[in-house]
């Protein structure tokens, strides 16, 4: 399985994460119908304005499909934040425990 997690800080990143509440009902349903899904998780950061996401895949093609709907997510719904890019974390896991 694969991850990416994406951090967003800086620059717009709390009106970023505003937006993202506000619609977090459309964020899921989209990355839920990511190819070879697994889970996604939003919050927000304890240490700035901004926040994480991370979504796992099985796969790396899933984990770039998830990254290029987030872009085209932010680029129709956020294009009025000036924001910074977010840093980028891809790789492959090791361990992913749940509770399950």
């Amino acid at each position: 399985m694969d991850v990416v997690v994406r951090t967003y800080s800086g620059k717009g990143s709390k009106e970023l994460f505003s937006l993202l509440e506000m619609h977090k009902a459309d964020v899921e349903k989209l990355m839920r119908a990511v190819t070879g899904f697994e889970s996604y998780t939003l919050a927000r950061s304890s240490e700035s304005d901004g926040g994480l996401s991370m979504t796992v895949c099985r796969d790396k093609a899933g984990i770039e499909e998830s990254v290029r709907l987030a872009k085209d997510w932010l680029s129709k719904n956020a294009a009025n934040i000036s924001m910074d890019a977010p840093k980028v974390s891809m790789g492959t896991i090791i361990i992913q425990a749940t509770k399950h």
